[in-house]
């Protein structure tokens, strides 16, 4: 005989304690090897009789009631296709009364009656007036074929062979003596049935001690023939064990057995249940009758087995006649190109025999992950005709079911309760029937979904099916994530080339003279940071609105707010979910939210980043954490989330994330906040002008200056003195002497300001010992104030007189440029009493020069040579 399969098997079994599955076991012709059955956590026993391949499923030990059921028939019935009836037998309650005389070792079996189909849920329901309870809902009843054939049995049991049962019995017996001790019939004299109202005497096992004028009076019966019944069973998560409760169910619906099981099958698998009574569902104590039942249950089954014809399915056909499902929600993108790399290294992956059951594909929100995976499923499809693919957005827990419950109906899993679903598919793919597939979780960005199970539902990884011929695929922005769901298994997509990046925006636009300026096309790209989710949103703005290149690099580059508008910009975009906004700000908002929820470290970093230059930051310049670690953590996130990157001990900031998260803690009212914390620390850390220092202060300085020149800055500047006098010094100690004459260049050679500067330049270079360089400075100084202001203007003929010259010059402007304050080389000399001692409007004034057009700023944005003659980098 050629081995079996899962698929050969046509009827379940089921049995809810070891008796009742050893009973149905010796009633079997043949025991069959077990075939391979994946990872389906049911145990089973395999065999035939009379030509019916049946499984024997057991339900967990210890752990009974309708949902442990429910449980086990949902896994058998993804495991085994073929299944066409199942059979709940074992023990029961039986409910006597005058019309049904129920004995200890009977047989009850479910048969529709009224408007119940065999089984009767007791303790689900509800509470109506009179105390009465009236259950709820309607099970189904057992299939046609088991329907017909029970009445086939029970014409038989009223005109032709009543011992069949006992026969059976015997036999079975007979044929296994290790049984005999546990399964025979105990003595007749034993089934007890007591009035209702007496209960049980002793908390012994028996009732020897209870008071035998209590027991009904009933006809002798030859217990050894047992009756069969057929009827109404309850069925409910309580043991009833209240002779009182037990009659006033069975008189209110017709009950004649009571068991735990049946109700969570009857709506999973169409079953029969059939019951072997070994009590009365009263306080007495009849454990003896518990095999003798389960084994007169077995023998009732294995009759009804022998009346039915066996059909038998050929697994082969199975095997070819599998359908290969198709379900991915979108298109495939027709204006994809590049990321050839990237791909063909996935389908190696999973080409390979022995190659990774997960992937995933990691990177930057917006840089092209999906369109990687789509155009991926597509080539699956186009190369393999035996492979199913199912695609699953994980934008929210909503979609996630949904998609689940379209899987479960694609696959033919028909009436799956939703609490179940995910458990259900995860079966049915674990299983060697689901043939070859490849499952495609997009947008696996959450850690706690995927990770922390709760009260409402298990992790996700935990419903994620397992099969040699399956493979996962996931899209994240989040590298920790991506390690965890795929170890060691993660395709990186990196920023775009410029010459792919040409070739999407070449596509994307769909007048093709837009791009006859390469030096233009090639500016807007940089600007972009070739992130292709921009380009797409930057070429569907410049469609709609009729607008070229060039006024789109001009609103992108105008101001910050309008760079933020623009990729602020919702757009249709077929190749992304229609639910979701599209534009580059919100897809990245989601990741902030995220980040926050993860770690409020990294979320800190990332804000402070957002304060100062986002180009080489160094770590020493960031506030500390408890620990190393917690630092290392926090940086880690920003990294896994490719918002930042590190060449070597530095950190950069990707170009339009920085300004998103500005934008950002705009929107969250967050921006005053973090440009005050930003400050406190750059004050604390700012290193003093000492040349052993100098290293240090270059480092910092960009990301002083990018701070110092913020408007929120400039409004708390009184708070933050000595951070502009270390600029200051550091500046002037790198030589940066030009400032007045670059002022001279912005403001104009006679503008009171330019002067003033050149006046402190001149003192500043006498205090360093270079008094020719100082005199001829003054000198033209004075020669530009007479030629503007006259030779006989006061001011004119006072500085004339004053000895020294250069600092009467200074004194002379005292309260012009109040800016002294202003001016970093004064401020650095004046005392702090005299610049507290200034009026408002005058120290508010002086700030906003010194940060706004301040020579020595100015002159930081310029290419200055310093002592060692090397050149400091510029500074946007």
């Amino acid at each position: 005989m050629a081995s079996l399969t899962l698929d050969n098997y046509t009827v379940a079994w089921i049995c809810a304690l070891p008796l009742e599955a050893a009973a149905a076991r010796v009633m079997l012709d043949k025991i069959h090897s077990p075939p391979q059955q994946g990872t389906d956590l049911n145990a089973y026993e395999f065999g035939e009789l009379n030509g019916h391949h049946i499984v024997i499923a057991y339900l967990p030990n210890g752990v009974y009631g309708t949902v442990s059921a429910a449980a086990v028939v949902s896994r058998m019935r993804l495991t085994f296709p073929r299944l066409q009836f199942g059979l709940m037998v074992g023990i029961g309650g039986g409910v006597p009364s005058k019309g049904n005389d129920i004995r200890l070792g009977d047989v009850v079996v479910s048969k529709p009656s009224g408007k119940y189909g065999g089984v009767i849920q007791y303790d689900y329901g509800k509470a109506v007036q009179g105390g009465q309870f009236e259950p709820t809902g309607i099970l189904n009843q057992p299939p046609s074929a088991l329907l017909t054939h029970l009445n086939k049995l029970e014409e038989q049991q009223m005109t032709g062979d009543k011992d069949a049962i006992s026969k059976l019995v015997n036999t079975a017996l007979e044929q296994n003596s290790s049984i005999k001790e546990r399964f025979s019939p105990p003595e007749q004299q034993t089934d007890f049935l007591f009035c209702s109202s007496y209960h049980h005497a002793d908390k012994g096992l028996d009732c020897e001690k209870c008071d035998k004028e209590q027991l009904v009076d009933r006809e002798p019966r030859d217990l050894r023939t047992p009756y069969i019944h057929y009827g109404l069973i309850a069925s409910g998560n309580r043991v009833v064990k209240d002779s009182e409760a037990r009659d006033r169910l069975a008189q209110q619906h017709g009950i004649l057995c009571f068991e735990m099981e049946a109700a969570g099958l009857m709506n999973e698998l169409p079953t029969l249940v059939i019951r072997g009574i070994c009590d009365y569902c009263d306080s007495h104590k009849q454990k003896q009758w518990q095999g003798y039942a389960a084994l007169t249950a077995a023998a009732y089954t294995k009759l009804l087995l022998l009346a039915m014809p066996a059909c038998h399915t050929k697994s082969d056909s199975v095997k070819n006649n599998r359908v290969r499902h198709w379900m991915v929600s979108l298109p495939r993108n027709p204006k994809f190109v590049g990321r050839q790399g990237e791909i063909t290294k996935l389908e190696e992956l999973f080409a390979m025999q022995d190659g990774p059951r997960r992937v995933a594909i990691a990177g930057l929100g917006g840089i092209g992950k999906t369109q990687v995976a789509i155009e991926l499923a597509y080539r699956i499809r186009d190369q393999d005709q035996k492979c199913s693919v199912f695609w699953l957005p994980c934008t929210s827990h909503a979609i996630i079911e949904q998609a689940f419950l379209n899987i479960a109906e694609t696959l033919g899993l028909h009436d799956v309760k939703p609490a179940e679903v995910k458990e259900q598919v995860k079966t049915y793919l674990s299983s060697e029937r689901a043939g070859k597939w490849l499952l495609v979780f997009d947008n696996a960005d959450d850690t706690e979904m995927w990770l922390a199970a709760n009260d409402a539902a298990p992790a996700l990884e935990d419903m994620l099916p397992q099969s040699e011929q399956g493979r996962i695929l996931f899209t994240t922005r989040n590298r920790k994530l991506a390690m965890k769901l795929a170890p060691f298994n993660i395709v990186s997509i990196p920023d775009m080339d410029k010459d792919i990046a040409i070739q999407i925006l070449r596509k994307a636009l769909a007048d093709k003279g837009l791009l006859k300026d390469n030096v233009t096309a090639a500016s807007l790209l940089e600007q972009l940071a070739y992130l292709p989710l921009a380009i797409t949103q930057a070429s569907a703005y410049i469609v709609e609105n009729g607008i070229n290149i060039s006024d789109y690099i001009a609103l992108l580059g105008e101001q910050e707010q309008d760079a933020v508008d623009l990729l602020s910009e919702d757009f249709r975009d077929p190749g992304r979910y229609k639910e979701i906004q599209n534009p580059v700000i919100t897809t990245w908002l989601i990741s902030f939210k995220q980040i926050q929820c993860q770690n409020q470290s990294a979320a800190d970093y990332l804000s402070f980043m957002a304060c100062i230059n986002p180009r080489n930051i160094p770590r020493s310049l960031l506030p500390l954490q408890i620990t190393k670690k917690q630092c290392l953590d926090a940086l880690g996130i920003l990294n896994a989330y490719s918002f930042t990157n590190n060449e070597g001990t530095d950190i950069n900031m990707h170009r339009l994330v920085y300004i998103a998260t500005r934008n950002w803690l705009r929107k969250s009212g967050l921006w005053s906040h973090w440009v005050e914390r930003v400050a406190t620390q750059m004050q604390g850390v700012f290193p003093g002008a000492d040349h052993t220092n100098r290293m240090l202060w270059r480092e910092y300085l960009p990301h002083a200056l990018a701070l110092v020149h913020e408007d929120e800055f400039i409004k708390r500047q009184d708070n933050y003195i000595i951070l502009v006098q270390k600029i200051a010094d550091c500046l002037h100690s790198d030589g940066r002497y030009t400032e007045a004459e670059t002022r001279k260049t912005v403001l104009g050679a006679g503008h009171p300001d330019t002067l003033s500067s050149m006046a402190n330049l001149a003192y500043t270079w006498e205090s360093q010992g270079k008094l020719q360089d100082a005199l001829t400075l003054m000198k033209n100084c004075s020669e530009l104030r007479s030629k503007i202001l006259g030779p006989n203007h006061p001011d004119v003929r006072s500085s004339s007189h004053q000895t020294p010259l250069i600092q009467k010059e200074r004194l002379h402007h005292s309260q012009e440029i109040s800016a002294s304050s202003a001016a970093a080389v004064a401020i650095a000399r004046s005392t702090h009493k005299e610049r507290l001692n200034l009026p408002d409007t005058q120290r508010q004034s002086a700030t906003q020069l010194f940060l706004g057009n301040h020579p020595l700023i100015i002159t930081s944005r310029t290419s200055s040579p310093t002592p060692g003659g090397q050149h400091l980098e510029e500074v946007d």
